[in-house]
């Protein structure tokens, strides 16, 4: 069996967008051939948030796309993934997200060594115009720094 541990899929835009309070480490539910794509990397976090449901905690708008070879066992692209945490985990998120403006997005999914998809979440806030424009600033003055430095 070859190695797939190189499937490391992330959300970029997510540190830019949001600041992180605390992460995750959670499973996925998968069905059907899902994991085999995954595996050959077709798949996008970028548009997804978790929700709770029942008490269980779900990931929408996470693409996979369908598996060539699937035929009928192919599951929709954006169906909703439940996520496997303990119940530890998510009473202490649960209880978390009632705070105004908090949310839970995706950081990034990869394969273990193990074989199983992880994805790592965070809960997060919502960073404002202008803690966006500090963190440009931070950037660019590295940036300059690096430059002088070489």
């Amino acid at each position: 069996m070859k190695n797939d541990n190189h499937i490391d899929i992330k959300n970029r835009k997510a540190s830019f967008e949001y600041a992180f309070i605390d992460k995750y480490l959670a499973g996925l539910q998968l069905t059907g051939t899902e994991i085999k794509s995954i595996r050959e990397g077709k798949a996008n976090i970028n548009e997804g948030f978790c929700v709770f449901n029942r008490e269980e905690l779900f990931i929408r708008n996470m693409h996979i796309s369908h598996y060539f070879e699937g035929t009928y066992n192919n599951v929709p692209e954006k169906r909703d993934r439940k996520l496997l945490l303990n119940r530890n985990e998510l009473n202490k998120l649960q209880n978390k997200l009632k705070d105004q403006g908090l949310t839970i997005i995706p950081l990034r999914l990869y394969i273990n060594d193990k074989g199983l998809a992880k994805l790592e979440i965070a809960l997060a806030k919502g960073k404002k115009l202008f803690d966006k424009r500090e963190d440009i600033k931070k950037k660019d003055n590295e940036r300059e720094i690096n430059r002088k430095l070489k």
